[in-house]
């Protein structure tokens, strides 16, 4: 009998399990790391859908967005979480993603009303450093130092193509000179920001392209206060970080539930120490101890979603020939 009982129960939770919708979300490989908000999230969402939240990592935020062109309506995702303001006009672009129904107030620094792309997160981009040293104070001092940088590839990586806008927005018409500059300065260029931040940490070059809010992982994680983020003076470009739900979804209303909870304290509590990014509504919990001693930006540098389309190709040209001499 108790045999009996035993497989009754095991049949019924294998039913249930098999019932149970399946939600799958394209995003990025440091958000679904041991160490990023992924497993919180999962864990999070699925205590209140009753339903399996599959998390797929795909490279970096740019690969994202390649990946769904190449699978258009035929993509296994039902959202892709990752995209940047720089790359939503492209998306936007393909026809692929569609509108939701989140209304929420937004603690960005801009102001934000769009039908299709959902923030959850904010930052700006930074190099980090040892704070041993004395970093450049521009990208001009930062061409003319002997000082190397680690970045990552704007075809692939969102902070790729962030330090392109960064440069453009800050230089304009002398961006390729800065680039000429700054061709020596690079040890290598990877696909990705973990890749990236790795080698750094590994003492192959003084300083990587990051967020000036990755300090604070050392900080409060690892209460190590040895990095620190360069301050430039011709200001910081800005990241906000947006998710999207597929049109081909067939999980069109679990998608629109993800989006709403993505905006919702349990979600934006867990980003600031896992994601280690500003989040898109301040948490009734605040932001943790440490982040008052990250550095706040003099000037705030960012193109509209319509700016970086037109700029891409420009700026990806100028920098591949530059690097190519």
């Amino acid at each position: 009998m108790k045999h009996l009982i035993f497989a009754a129960g095991l049949l019924g939770a294998t039913t249930a399990l098999a019932e149970a919708p399946e939600l799958t979300v394209y995003t990025y490989d440091s958000f679904v790391s041991d160490w990023g908000p992924g497993p919180q999230v999962e864990a999070a969402f699925e205590a209140t859908c009753g339903c399996d939240l599959k998390l797929v990592g795909i490279e970096d935020g740019a690969a994202l967005l390649a990946r769904v062109r190449l699978e258009g309506d035929r993509t296994d995702a039902d959202l892709v979480l990752g995209l940047d303001t720089n790359l939503m006009k492209a998306a936007r672009d393909t026809g692929l993603f569609a509108p939701h129904a989140v209304s929420a107030e937004y603690a960005l620094p801009v102001n934000w009303s769009d039908d299709i792309f959902v923030p959850y997160d904010w930052g700006y981009f930074a190099f980090v450093h040892s704070a041993e040293i004395t970093p450049p104070a521009n990208f001009r001092a930062l061409a003319e130092s002997d000082t190397t940088i680690v970045i990552q590839d704007p075809r692939s990586s969102t902070p790729g193509l962030g330090l392109l806008m960064w440069v453009k927005a800050a230089y304009g018409d002398e961006a390729p000179v800065i680039w000429e500059g700054l061709a020596d300065n690079i040890v290598t260029v990877t696909k990705g920001w973990s890749e990236a931040y790795g080698l750094f940490l590994e003492g192959e070059a003084d300083m990587v392209l990051s967020y000036t809010t990755s300090p604070a992982y050392h900080l409060i994680a690892e209460d190590d206060a040895s990095k620190a983020a360069a301050a430039f003076d011709e200001g910081h470009y800005m990241q906000v970080e947006v998710a999207a739900k597929l049109a081909s979804s067939d999980q069109a209303e679990l998608a629109d539930q993800f989006l709403a909870f993505m905006v919702s304290d349990a979600f934006q509590e867990i980003i600031p120490t896992t994601n280690w990014m500003y989040p898109a509504i301040t948490p009734a919990s605040g932001l943790p101890d440490g982040f008052e001693t990250l550095i706040t930006p003099a000037t705030s540098l960012l193109f509209s979603p319509e700016d970086a389309a037109a700029l891409r190709d420009l700026a990806l040209d100028e920098w591949l020939t530059a690097l190519s001499r």
